[in-house]
């Protein structure tokens, strides 16, 4: 994983030249605890981002989505500092947890704006449910589809999960099973379901294709728990 992301910076830096002015590593896998099953969010500025910037940046992006990573996060050196409200989460996550790639830290000293924090996680965490259940309503004949579905969305629900959880005031963990473990604590989400797809997805666990259907059902009524904790919190 260093060695993709030492390629990552490389390809970046010969695509963009003089233009590109940070690259940043953030989230959990930036606490030095990355492993093979770590998503590698990246945080990219550019002097402005414009068709000749996105022109040659495609072919990076396109390589690094073939390495099963997420596309980089793109912005201009003044969308940064002006777009803290729309993307707290984000922000939060650098903030809190990132290292610098190449260039100056874009991060360090910057204020967030949570006017909208609890809004976008809740937007976030009900967006996510509605196409996980779109996406399950043509898989549940494929069993094994369903519980491929749920272990490539399990990252992204924990992750808004912990969220939830510094919007209540708890401390909120990087680690997924201890997100989990917080989450039944604070919202009464099952953490069963989590820890199960997170084990499936490790190759810890089989499951038999009969049980995705119940395991579905635990996993949605745990997020739907977080759901509801986020909307009850004073807006």
């Amino acid at each position: 994983m260093e060695r993709l992301l030492e390629q990552l910076t490389a390809k970046l830096k010969q695509a963009l030249d003089e233009r590109l002015r940070s690259v940043v590593l953030y989230g959990s896998a930036a606490g030095g605890s990355r492993d093979k099953w770590s998503d590698l969010n990246v945080f990219c500025v550019v002097d402005v981002v414009d068709r000749a910037a996105l022109s040659a940046a495609e072919p990076v992006i396109r390589w690094w989505r073939e390495q099963s990573q997420p596309s980089p996060l793109l912005m201009g050196e003044r969308e940064v500092a002006e777009s803290t409200d729309c993307f707290a989460i984000e922000f939060h996550d650098m903030l809190e947890r990132r290292e610098v790639l190449y260039g100056p830290d874009p991060i360090a000293g910057l204020e967030i704006d949570d006017s909208f924090y609890r809004a976008q996680v809740e937007h976030e965490l009900r967006a996510k449910l509605i196409r996980l259940r779109q996406k399950a309503a043509s898989a549940m004949v494929d069993q094994e589809l369903l519980i491929r579905l749920m272990g490539e969305s399990v990252s992204t629900f924990l992750v808004l999960g912990r969220h939830a959880m510094r919007l209540s005031g708890r401390q909120a963990p990087f680690a997924k099973r201890e997100i989990a473990a917080a989450l039944e604590e604070a919202f009464g989400a099952e953490s069963r379901p989590f820890y199960t797809l997170l084990s499936l997805r490790e190759g810890a666990l089989k499951l038999r294709q009969s049980e995705a259907g119940e395991l579905f059902d635990a996993y949605v009524g745990s997020i739907q728990k977080v759901v509801e904790a986020v909307d009850a919190m004073e807006k």
